[in-house]
Formats: structure tokens, sequence, C-alpha cells
């Protein structure tokens, strides 16, 4: 993917992201190369940093979420089930692409 960590997809919005577990708050802090870079409170094990960006994510987005690849890595592709792509940018601090 070149340029925008957020683009559209035929069922919705994908999202590429580079997630930092063990964070002192969960938060999106801006970009890291390609992706959008997602700072986590929880720690990695156990999928507990997945479950924390899925919750986190929908809280904010107001939509459904989920971890389409990456869930035993930092880089992950997330798949966000709205077709809002200006929206969805404009929420998570990004430019839309």
């Amino acid at each position: 993917m070149k340029g925008t960590p957020l683009r559209a997809v035929e069922d919705g919005l994908q999202l590429e992201a580079w997630v930092v577990p063990g964070a002192s708050r969960t938060e999106v802090v801006g970009l890291y190369g390609e992706s959008v870079k997602i700072r986590v409170a929880a720690s990695a094990t156990g999928g507990q940093a997945n479950a924390s960006i899925v919750a986190y994510l929908r809280r904010r987005l107001g939509c459904g979420v989920s971890i389409r690849t990456g869930t035993t890595a930092r880089n992950k592709r997330i798949h966000i089930d709205s077709s809002d792509l200006e929206g969805v940018a404009r929420v998570l601090g990004i430019a839309p692409g």
C-alpha cells in the first residue's frame, strides 16, 4: 500500500496500523511510515492488546472493527465496517486516501 494508511476496500475501509502495547494510555499518535501508530495500554500477552485496539476503535468510530491480519505482530491490517472514508480519517486525525 502506498501513501495513506486508510483506504476504501470492497466491504468497508482498511487501516494499516503499527501497534505499541504497554503504553500509559490507548491513543492514535500519528503516522509511522505508511501506517497509523496506535499506543495501547494493554499488554500484548493473551491477545489483550488486540482486544483493546478493537474496543478503542469501535468506541471512537461508532462502527464494527476487526483485525484481519497481524494478530501476533505489531503491524496490523484492521477492517472498519464503514464507507465514510473522510469521517473515519477525521476521527483518527489522518488524511483520507
